[in-house]
């Protein structure tokens, strides 16, 4: 089965969504997106292998009140670069990216749109710098190596009515209710805490769209099962939209949410709050420059989502068998570099039917293939339990079997029908290595 063994068929083809990272496009991606980025990806992997038909989505929150905050706070450092005295608000964008982007707007329109309505400025900052937000997250991330199927955006949900036409739907059902002029979600009848999702002054709320967006993921778009990748900060926010979902007519069980907890990034046994190189705080930029992408994605699953854990950004680059991704890339490479040197000396990976796989007898001869065997199975937990992590546990073992085998049996042996059988044995152990790294969103190198 070459690059496709280890597929097991859990999925029976069933249309699957898988929704995660979705960051706020008012500035860079910071850690919770990177451990969402390798986590949500590499689950996507895994269910493809289990034979879901997968679809990879972002959610750009392009409308609401994050929007509105936007607006005002490039407005207020646009005229503030134009040298108008301006006040900044506590509640705004605080960081320098903001000032950057009306720089880059002044450069492009300079004072144009001072005498403009205050409206029509915000709305001309925002259009500009959305554009440049969204093209950076959509770099950002492919140079993490993600892409997605589908780049969703909120603003939709309003143009198409969608938005309103759930809380009519909500209300026709009996799901809402007036108070201090805000419309309200009745989710306390099933024991939750009610959510806004009118404010009193008739923008919808976060909650609403939220709403909407799921229904259209399901009813819509058809999707049989969709997980969405939170943080943990919104761990309150599930049951509330499971609620919501069985209130417009979906299932809760379709829907899946995984929630992720933080990582605390340490270098030299201390807490890394700055960015080495820009000295500001660590954005997914930053890291993937710091470390690359292998360490990041391999790191960034070696824990369940559910667990805080500490990421050594040290041991992340130290090239020992002390870095689990160092050691499993090594076993690759060193696979590689035996068959290789074999070629060169005319020994050629033979095919099964021309190989005496009787022939290995050895503890460490036969611990490899037992390692091998079980990749299906690893496939198949990981699918079921929504478990990425599994797949760098399981490399580390079969990277830790192919390394006692390599110190206990010589491949290049005078023996032909045992070389060709240790040999035929190491190139399995190759794929399967090149496999779980690829789910995994890894290189496999064939030197280091």
């Amino acid at each position: 089965k070459k690059n496709r063994y280890g597929e097991v068929n859990v999925g029976n083809g069933e249309k699957l969504m898988i929704e995660f990272v979705s960051a706020n496009p008012t500035g860079p991606m910071h850690m919770g997106n990177a451990r969402g980025g390798a986590l949500g990806d590499s689950m996507a992997n895994v269910l493809d292998f289990a034979g879901y038909c997968v679809t990879k989505e972002f959610y750009l929150n392009d409308a609401g009140n994050q929007i509105e905050k936007f607006g005002c706070s490039l407005e207020a450092r646009y005229l503030q670069q134009c040298g108008v005295d301006v006040p900044f608000d506590e509640g705004w964008y605080q960081g320098e990216d903001i000032t950057e982007r009306a720089k880059e707007f002044i450069s492009k329109f300079g004072r144009e749109y001072i005498d403009k309505s205050s409206d029509e400025r915000k709305k001309a900052l925002i259009d500009f710098s959305l554009v440049k937000n969204v093209d950076l997250m959509k770099k950002t991330l492919a140079d993490y190596r993600i892409s997605y199927d589908i780049w969703f955006r909120e603003s939709d949900l309003y143009k198409s009515g969608e938005v309103d036409e759930v809380l009519k739907l909500l209300t026709e059902k009996g799901f809402t209710y007036e108070k201090e002029g805000a419309v309200w979600f009745k989710a306390s009848e099933d024991g939750e805490k009610d959510e806004v999702l009118v404010r009193a002054n008739g923008i919808p709320t976060y909650f609403a769209a939220d709403i909407a967006y799921h229904k259209n993921k399901f009813l819509t778009r058809g999707f049989d099962k969709v997980i969405d990748i939170w943080g943990a900060d919104h761990h309150g926010h599930v049951a509330r939209m499971k609620t919501a979902m069985e209130a417009v007519g979906i299932s809760p069980d379709r829907l899946e949410v995984v929630l992720m907890q933080l990582v605390r990034l340490m270098r030299s046994g201390e807490v890394a709050r700055m960015s080495k190189r820009s000295g500001k705080a660590i954005s997914l930029g930053d890291l993937l420059d710091e470390i690359g992408v292998d360490a990041a994605r391999f790191f960034f699953n070696m824990r369940n989502a559910g667990s805080h854990f500490d990421f050594d950004l040290d041991l992340a680059v130290e090239q020992s068998n002390n870095n689990p991704v160092f050691y499993v890339q090594y076993a690759h490479a060193r696979i590689c570099s035996i068959i290789r040197l074999l070629a060169e000396d005319g020994v050629c990976v033979k095919s099964i039917d021309n190989v005496n796989p009787r022939l290995l007898t050895d503890d460490a001869e036969l611990s490899l293939p037992r390692k091998i065997g079980e990749f299906p199975d690893e496939i198949k937990a990981a699918a079921q339990t929504l478990e990425p992590s599994r797949m760098t546990r399981y490399a580390t073992e079969l990277a830790n079997e192919f390394h006692s085998f390599y110190n206990a049996c010589r491949v290049n042996v005078e023996d032909t029908a045992l070389k060709d059988a240790r040999l035929k044995l190491i190139d399995s152990a190759r794929v399967v290595l090149a496999n779980v790294l690829g789910i995994l969103g890894v290189n496999a190198p064939e030197k280091m």
